[in-house]
């Protein structure tokens, strides 16, 4: 499989994004808003349409789920050791940290809709759509959590108002109860999904930033190790654990994989954190996902 053509079309749209910003009149004025659109209104009707789509059959997909769990749950307890870490921990500011650590563990959702769907069609689209309405939750809980204790904000009302999920939750409740859409709305859902993958490409490639990478190297190289590397390790154990099937495996590896997400950065500065710091690290993670996505889908798998 040719790997580099199977990323280009999403890198291609962040480069787009990147180049866009820095060198026309389109620039962070026009982009803020567009991160704003796609965090809370076209990315969470994707993840309620992509859940709802297809029933769930919970029993033969639970398998994938535990997997996807113990995957999160090992990216977050990673994360949050960094700074216990003999000699390491010393060089690790607790408030960087605390603004960081999710881009350990975090992934970017619109980059994994795209590539399952190229990877194992609607089956795949389906698969990486659940591990995302699973795993939300978690990962915004392992996120939310340090930022909400250091700057003494409310936890609960933090998860509570998060368009994620808000819109995972409803689509997982809406599957169950057996709501589908009615015909006519299908398009218009289509659409906003098709719409939401593409801005929000190009609004990761808009927000990449390098400068504030400068300081706090070890943290950044920490968290990136955990995010490009141990993950896609830990995710090729889970499979054999789990017993997981070829398709599931390849969208595992390939979720694990994932450049972390780019509303890290929006998160991190709606909380009054160092906002360019984090903006740096999913810059640079984004670019290792032409790496480690090709190292989880042709070496591990």
């Amino acid at each position: 499989m040719n790997f580099a053509q199977l990323l280009f079309p999403d890198f291609s749209l962040i480069l787009c994004g990147y180049l866009l910003c820095r060198h026309t009149a389109l620039n962070r004025s026009v982009w803020s808003p567009v991160e704003a659109l796609v965090y809370y209104f076209l990315f969470p009707v994707l993840l309620f349409h992509s859940i709802i789509k297809s029933p769930l059959d919970l029993g033969a997909a639970s398998r994938l789920m535990g997997a996807g769990w113990a995957l999160g749950l090992a990216g977050i307890a990673l994360a949050y050791a960094l700074p216990h870490v003999p000699l390491l921990g010393r060089w690790i500011n607790r408030r960087d940290h605390a603004s960081s650590a999710q881009v350990a563990f975090r992934f970017n959702s619109f980059i994994g809709l795209a590539l399952a769907d190229r990877l194992a069609g609607p089956q795949g689209l389906q698969l990486i759509a659940m591990l995302i309405g699973v795993c939300v939750p978690l990962m915004n809980v392992g996120a939310v959590w340090p930022m909400a204790r250091h700057a003494e904000r409310g936890f609960a009302g933090e998860l509570l108002r998060n368009p994620l999920i808000i819109g995972t939750l409803s689509g997982l409740l809406a599957n169950l109860l057996g709501f589908t859409l009615p015909v006519w709305l299908e398009p218009s859902f289509s659409r906003i999904g098709a719409a939401s993958l593409a801005l929000g490409l190009m609004a990761a490639g808009a927000g990449m930033q390098f400068g504030a990478l400068a300081r706090a190297k070890t943290l950044a190289t920490a968290l990136l190790l955990i995010r490009h590397l141990a993950l896609p390790l830990v995710a090729l154990g889970l499979a054999t654990l789990f017993r997981l099937s070829a398709v599931e495996t390849t969208i595992l590896l390939a979720f694990s994989a994932l450049p972390t997400a780019s509303s890290c950065y929006v998160l991190a500065t709606r909380m009054g954190y160092d906002g360019a710091y984090v903006g740096g690290l999913v810059t640079l993670s984004t670019l290792l996902g032409t790496l480690s996505l090709p190292f989880a889908l042709g070496v591990l798998r």
